[in-house]
């Protein structure tokens, strides 16, 4: 009796033990350490405001903000301030296409032509092949934000129709469906889709059959849709050391890659059908079905990755509108979004019926991750590092990296015109014509030079000489963080024939893609 006894207790002790470790591995963070995290990364990343949520097992069980909507105001963030999502806003479109394939009205292995018949790219055989699954997969053969000039920095007169004409024109990089690399045009494209195959635009689309069932309340498919703006960020950029407002990004061309404003709290409702395989609702209404919820989540492009502590990731990739990845075990679903002051975060862990929400209002990515992997690590039971001061480490030796070759070009420039160096400015000066960017202008103005795109006004600033045959050029818009080498080819003769660019900047966001660019002289 006592021998059974002993082996009970033993039975019990390891029960308990079991249900210990289990619970630890799932235990919740707090409410106050959450606040301290963030308060910490506001004052380190020098963000003025944040609004973070989380959702546990279908409940949302933490959702606030803090900071301020803008520095000019100082108007607090709450749960329902809302922030330009920007490129969370894939996954929308993502499911947008789910529920069309749902009704029958597309699939995902139709080709683009069948809805698009002007889409057109560099090769033949990847025109008429591409199907709207490829749209979504950042596997075009394209490079990394090839075109983006099109859509950024705000203000071009470029539309839908010039996007899809103009895609044939991007060489590619890479062979068609071998190589991940992250596109914004072709979700461009797959609004364009959306549009033909429902019958209503993408924003209408995504507000009348997504946010509203959903109670997404708030939100909207595109700034300038929002009912009420009056509870809104600013975004901000440093710019020279000093933070400050910016103009809000508004062109309604990019909102099918990146256009929706929501809060924390309209997005945990977003989080919560995510995680329950499109189910919402009392009566568990289904928004999309869980075989396409699934399709969605399934591996579409194989990412490289570098396995290492503490998360021991050995695959990642691209589905439908997120990104993929296994992280200490479990399956992660998450992605990304920026504008020009503005960057978030949305994680999933199905597994665990874990969602993190992290919106801010400055452009630090290394804001919403120390915040994110700091609650991720709570759930996975492993010891979280200082995020805060090891991505704060990072982000100075970059950018100091990044400034001492920025410092070196315009320390040259400096130098020359000290001394006064003498450039025949009328060999270079015309229009050059790209076949998918336009025209741009340099001219000469009192001795200065200076660079003008006719299709993106911002695109606008004085060049100077750098060394020969290289000028860079310092944009109107300090903010862009974009400034750029001129790289000209003259002719026997020595005039100027052939223009193409390079951001000088190590960090200049991919979405300025000058390279791309190559401008020949016209004859106009």
């Amino acid at each position: 009796m006592n021998h059974k006894l002993r082996i009970m207790k033993k039975y019990t002790l390891a029960i308990l033990l079991l249900v210990a470790l289990n619970t630890n591995s799932y235990a919740q963070i707090s409410s106050l350490q959450i606040d301290e995290l963030v308060e910490r990364t506001l004052k380190t990343f020098t963000v003025p405001g944040i609004a973070v949520a989380i959702v546990k097992d279908g409940k949302i069980i933490h959702s606030k903000g803090y900071g301020v909507k803008s520095i000019l105001t100082n108007e607090k963030v709450d749960a329902n301030t809302l922030f330009g999502i920007a490129s969370n806003s894939k996954a929308f479109t993502s499911a947008a296409l789910a529920m069309l394939v749902d009704e029958g009205k597309i699939n995902w292995d139709d080709k683009v032509v069948q809805y698009l018949p002007n889409f057109k790219m560099y090769n033949e055989y990847v025109t008429n092949e591409f199907t709207i699954r490829d749209l979504l997969t950042h596997r075009s053969g394209l490079g990394l934000g090839a075109g983006d000039l099109m859509i950024w920095p705000d203000g071009s007169d470029f539309t839908a129709k010039d996007i899809v004409q103009n895609l044939q024109y991007l060489r590619p990089v890479s062979a068609f469906r071998t190589q991940y690399d992250y596109d914004n045009l072709l979700y461009i494209v797959a609004g364009e889709v959306i549009q033909v195959a429902s019958g209503i635009s993408w924003c209408d689309f995504i507000e009348k059959r997504i946010m509203q069932p959903l109670e997404m309340n708030n939100s909207a498919a595109s700034y300038l849709r929002l009912v009420d703006s009056t509870n809104i960020i600013a975004p901000h950029v440093p710019i020279n050391g000093k933070l400050k407002v910016i103009k809000r990004y508004q062109n309604q061309l990019f909102d099918a890659a990146a256009g929706i404003y929501s809060s924390v709290n309209d997005l945990s409702k977003w989080t919560i059908i995510q995680l329950n395989n499109g189910q919402f609702g009392p009566s568990n209404q289904q928004l999309f079905s869980k075989k396409e919820h699934n399709e969605m989540w399934q591996l579409q492009t194989i990412i490289p990755v570098n396995p290492k502590p503490p998360y021991n990731t050995h695959f990642s990739g691209y589905g439908l509108g997120w990104f993929l990845s296994d992280v200490k075990g479990y399956k992660q679903v998450s992605h990304t979004g920026g504008l020009e002051g503005i960057v978030t975060q949305v994680t999933l862990m199905p597994e665990l019926n874990l969602g993190i929400i992290v919106l801010t209002n400055q452009q630090s990515g290394a804001a919403f991750r120390a915040i994110t992997n700091t609650i991720k690590d709570s759930y996975l039971g492993i010891t979280s590092e200082d995020y805060v001061a090891t991505y704060s480490a990072s982000l100075k030796t970059n950018e100091a990296n990044a400034d001492k070759k920025t410092d070196e070009v315009w320390a040259a420039v400096a130098k020359n015109k000290k001394e006064k160096r003498k450039i025949d400015f009328k060999t270079i000066v015309g229009t050059y014509t790209d076949n998918w960017f336009g025209d741009i202008v340099l001219s000469e103005k009192q001795g200065k030079l200076y660079f003008a795109s006719k299709r993106s006004p911002q695109l606008s600033g004085e060049v100077f000489f750098y060394t020969e045959n290289n000028y860079v050029v310092k944009w109107n818009n300090a903010y862009f963080h974009a400034d750029a080498h001129l790289f000209i080819e003259c002719d026997a003769s020595g005039k100027a024939v052939r223009l193409t660019m390079k951001a000088i900047s190590e960090l200049t966001d991919f979405s300025y893609d000058f390279h791309d660019l190559d401008f020949r002289l016209s004859s106009k």
